[in-house]
């Protein structure tokens, strides 16, 4: 499996659009973990859906309404939340902000060119 340079800068990482107002830079992985940053326009969605990687995320900016089984909570920048392995989750972007995921294993569905 390739992995990421041991350096990143952010002029050299490419943006992916992954949904209507959402996109994100995969800033470094190798087979055990991934970090990923996700950009999210005021009113997008993230939608609920489940994997089998275990998640811990970071509200860098912005304001979220967080849903992971069927626990709600609104969160901002400072704020975090942990998935646990095939938990549903997803999210509504309440105003314009950054999420900052860290997956393990490495979401290799991530590296899969389009």
């Amino acid at each position: 499996m390739k992995q990421s340079n041991t350096f990143l800068f952010n002029k050299d990482i490419s943006i992916e659009t992954v949904g209507k107002g959402v996109t994100r830079q995969i800033l470094g992985y190798n087979r055990d973990i991934m970090l990923v940053k996700v950009i999210f326009e005021e009113g997008s969605v993230g939608d609920m859906h489940s994997h089998p990687h275990i998640q811990s995320s970071y509200i860098e900016s912005g304001k979220f309404k967080v849903t992971i089984d069927n626990e709600k909570q609104v969160l901002e920048k400072g704020d975090g939340f942990f998935v646990f392995s095939n938990s549903r989750h997803g999210l509504i972007c309440l105003e314009s902000g950054v999420v900052i995921d860290t997956f393990t294993p490495v979401r290799e569905d991530f590296l899969i060119v389009k």
